[in-house]
């Protein structure tokens, strides 16, 4: 089992091996029967849902080899495919690991110890070139044989199994439409035959490949110079998530690799991209075909959107039929008819999912079926499995059981935060807690290192990107949500939270106080507001403002006069907003902290100081003093604060719009009236 998991790392770690979450691999040995005693043979093979490149002992399935085999007495043939799967639990040795995925029969069933079945582009571009089964023998002669198309079950195992009986001297298969599979006695071997399956495949390309598969370069598709491609990306990614969430809301990925844009910029790729992907694993991301615009990148921005629109209704339409043709009374209800893939000419990929990682990796897929047309086109001609059989696996009954059993989205899934000051603080706990809840977050602080190490304590850029911004400049705001839009598709929540407090007694108060404070405030959170709020109007898809005022916006305080007015200002800018961004379905509220003194920002700055020397109390006591002067008797915490942004933001709040939730433990005078 040890060198099961290394050769899978090995493996799974090379993207020109297989996929994300794609293949598996397998080992039998003898193992202890824990109620008799006795040795028995066992198969351990990656269970289903797993990734090769990250897979451990918990991802393995634990099956008896000989109550697997065993089924072959009482299978009835491929319209039973699903009883056989549903067998594989009357399998399972112990507790049995992971469950067993579809492809289990294949590893069980072949007469060989060690087991790999990869989905590489270079293998895949021979199982779907038209004429692969001459190609295969052509380049491999009887080492590697061919497999015609068959949809991933039991049948398909006794099929590999029969020709490694048949024929001992080849090491594995091309499998039309799918992939390859290779086995050997140790796993030394085994890793060996498929990595020359695959290295011969793309040697056989590189040598006998046409130079131009996909055409002539079409001029007027080449690719915008980088900052006008990522600007264009930037305008259209919001308009084309909020047309691919009609069904259900989506995180977007953006990509523009080479790979993306020389496809796109060539003659043939509109009639390649129609014909789809081919490997259950590409399409099952992919869907059955992406949306490709038909205009070139200089086209005006209002044409592109208009025909987006033109195209994504058709596509709706086209997607309907498909099920329509193919769907029977056994079949799932129609899981949403909105494209996963998106192609521009000149720009890139857009590609969404249920959250960031599914996007991306859908994103991922379409590139490895580029390079597979790309290998097809190359060597032969590119030919899919037909769009029933791709129907056949995609509305596939043992599919649906396992997007069944995927757990609950979280409350935020699929919402995209940008959270200003957001490196420490209140700003820190709020991205925190939202990415807790599901969410995708942008943690956006005029401090870069502070904001990295946020993010990077969330997790991935799959959850939590940082930027820098200081968001009194309109430029820097405007460049900031671009980011975030190029980062997650979109923007859904915004968290108006920078701040900064001087306080000084009136004589005291400088025009520069008084602007430093006001600008990163009161025009900060306009200047956010408004950039976030364009974004909002072209998704369609509504959205939270949430402004973190102040009681000090409410009571009048001493020593305290421009932090006040600013919070003031925004406090008024919420009820504006709400008044104004209702009608798009925007939701403005407003949060009154008070005190929040522990792992603030700016008290640390000295604002701490200075109000415990009006107070009279030593500055590591100011949090106990806020807390005995309320009427609760609790102090403040930035944990408190985020949440109540959950609150008013996850659903529970749904037609509250224009409020300010007091966060101060209870403060009489700030009762808002």
């Amino acid at each position: 089992m040890a060198e099961l998991l290394e050769r899978c790392h090995r493996l799974g770690s090379d993207p020109r091996n297989t996929n994300y979450a794609g293949g598996n691999a397998s080992c039998k040995a003898t193992g202890i029967d824990p109620v008799t005693g006795e040795s028995v043979e066992l198969l351990w093979v990656k269970g289903s849902g797993g990734d090769l490149g990250t897979l451990t002992e918990d991802g393995l399935a634990v099956l008896r080899l000989d109550r697997l085999r065993a089924l072959t007495k009482v299978y009835r043939g491929v319209e039973y495919e699903d009883e056989m799967f549903a067998a594989f639990d009357y399998c399972l040795h112990g507790k049995g690991g992971a469950a067993p995925s579809i492809d289990t029969a294949m590893h069980g069933l072949v007469d060989a110890v060690h087991v790999d079945h990869l989905h590489p582009d270079s293998g895949i571009a021979f199982a779907t070139a038209a004429d692969g089964e001459r190609l295969t023998k052509e380049c491999f002669g009887s080492r590697v044989l061919w497999v015609p198309w068959r949809r991933p079950g039991f049948q398909l195992g006794l099929d590999i199994a029969k020709v490694k009986r048949e024929h001992p001297e080849a090491i594995g298969v091309i499998l039309g439409g799918h992939g390859i599979t290779a086995w050997g006695d140790t796993s030394e071997e085994c890793e060996a035959n498929s990595l020359e399956i695959i290295g011969t495949c793309q040697e056989y390309i590189d040598r006998h490949g046409r130079p131009e598969p996909f055409g002539a370069v079409i001029t007027e598709y080449q690719p915008l110079p980088e900052a006008e491609r990522h600007a264009r990306a930037a305008a259209l990614l919001p308009i084309v998530r909020g047309l691919v969430s009609t069904d259900r809301p989506q995180v977007g990925h953006y990509t523009d690799s080479d790979v993306v844009l020389d496809f796109l910029a060539s003659e043939k790729h509109p009639a390649l991209a129609a014909l789809g992907t081919s490997c259950p694993d590409h399409f099952l991301r992919t869907k059955v075909r992406p949306l490709v615009l038909d205009l070139p990148p200089t086209a005006p921005l209002d044409d592109v959107v208009r025909r987006l629109k033109e195209l994504h209704a058709a596509y709706r339409e086209e997607y309907r039929a498909y099920y329509e043709r193919y769907a029977d009374e056994t079949s799932p209800p129609m899981r949403g008819a909105d494209p996963a893939i998106v192609l521009v000419p000149g720009v890139g990929m857009f590609s969404f999912g249920k959250d960031k990682q599914t996007a991306r990796v859908a994103g991922e897929f379409y590139v490895n079926a580029i390079n597979v047309m790309r290998g097809a086109e190359a060597i032969s001609t590119y030919q899919p499995i037909d769009e029933r059989e791709k129907f056949r696996i995609e509305y596939w009954s043992l599919e649906e059981a396992k997007l069944r059993r995927m757990p609950k989205p979280k409350p935020l899934a699929t919402r995209v935060a940008f959270v200003t000051g957001a490196g420490s603080g209140i700003g820190k706990a709020i991205a925190e807690r939202l990415a807790s809840e599901g969410a995708c977050v942008v943690v956006a602080d005029v401090k870069a290192e502070a904001a990295v190490e946020v993010a990077a304590g969330i997790g991935s850029t799959d959850v939590a990107v940082p930027v820098t911004v200081d968001v009194s400049d309109e430029e820097q705001v405007r460049a900031a949500l671009e980011q975030a839009v190029l980062a997650f598709g979109g923007v859904d929540l915004v968290v108006n939270n920078a701040g900064l407090s001087i306080s000084k007694p009136l004589l005291e108060t400088t025009a520069e106080d008084w602007d430093v404070q006001h600008d990163v405030m009161a025009r900060g959170s306009f200047l956010v507001s408004k950039a976030a709020a364009r974004i909002l109007i072209d998704q369609g898809m509504g959205g939270d403002i949430i402004y973190i005022c102040s009681k000090n916006g409410v009571v009048a305080g001493p020593n305290n006069i421009a932090y006040g007015a600013a919070k003031a200002d925004q406090a008024h800018q919420v009820r504006l907003l709400a008044a104004e961004l209702g009608g798009y379905g925007i939701r403005v509220n407003g949060i009154n902290p008070d005190a929040v003194v522990r792992g603030s920002g700016i008290f640390a700055s000295g604002w701490g100081a200075e109000r415990a020397k009006v107070y009279g109390v030593p500055e590591e006591k100011l949090g106990e003093y806020y807390a005995q002067r309320t009427l609760l008797k609790k102090e403040v915490l930035p944990s408190h604060v985020a949440a109540a942004v959950v609150a008013l933001t996850a659903g529970d709040l749904s037609l509250t719009t224009g409020l300010h939730i007091p966060v101060d433990s209870g403060v009489a005078a700030a009762f808002l009236r």
